[in-house]
């Protein structure tokens, strides 16, 4: 488990996942939207953003995060892990929007190095990020569900987790392994 790309709904949890399996395996994590953003929510053409993702695919290992369709191309061929994040409907949407709200009272900025802050407008909005998880959700799980039984990627190892109960299983699972690791 080298090369992990960490997928779900917008709002599932995948950055904070991600992040915190980063930190667990010591492992570089990129997340997609900061690629592909420039300040001030502009979006990068996709020769730059797919220069990025080359760039983030050269180190020996990586956790990526996201769900761009466009990328599969040059994610999807690489990685020897996918991690999908898949929880509830309600639930996602909830934590979406909880996180949304919170970041436009609070203005904080989404990434770093970059001058991009959700905002209430845009929380309301026909490009809330809300609203996105709605319209993909079930596009999404119809998509991953095929992918896993998709012989071109059997090269993948995939773990499906559904539950919040399931990412800390699987999360406590990655410490009894490392620490059983720096034992031996």
């Amino acid at each position: 488990m080298k090369k992990i790309l960490v997928i779900g709904t917008s709002g599932s949890g995948k950055s904070t996942f991600a992040n915190k399996l980063s930190k667990k395996l010591s492992i570089p994590h990129f997340q997609l939207d900061a690629l592909q953003f420039k300040d001030n929510w502009e979006i990068k053409e996709d020769s730059e953003f797919f220069s990025a993702i080359e760039n983030s695919l050269k180190n020996d290992s990586w956790i990526i995060d996201g769900n761009y369709g466009r990328t599969h191309h040059l994610t999807w061929p690489k990685a020897d892990t996918v991690i999908w994040i898949d929880l509830p409907l309600w639930l996602t949407l909830y934590q979406n929007f909880s996180r949304s709200f919170k970041r436009a009272l609070t203005k904080e900025i989404i990434w770093e190095g970059l001058n991009n802050r959700e905002s209430f407008k845009m929380l309301f909005s026909k490009e809330s990020v809300t609203l996105w998880a709605l319209k993909t959700y079930k596009t999404n799980r119809e998509r991953y569900t095929h992918r896993m039984s998709d012989p071109k990627l059997s090269h993948i190892k995939f773990h499906h987790l559904k539950s919040r109960r399931d990412i800390r299983n699987f999360l406590q699972k990655i410490n009894r392994e490392a620490l059983c690791q720096q034992e031996s």
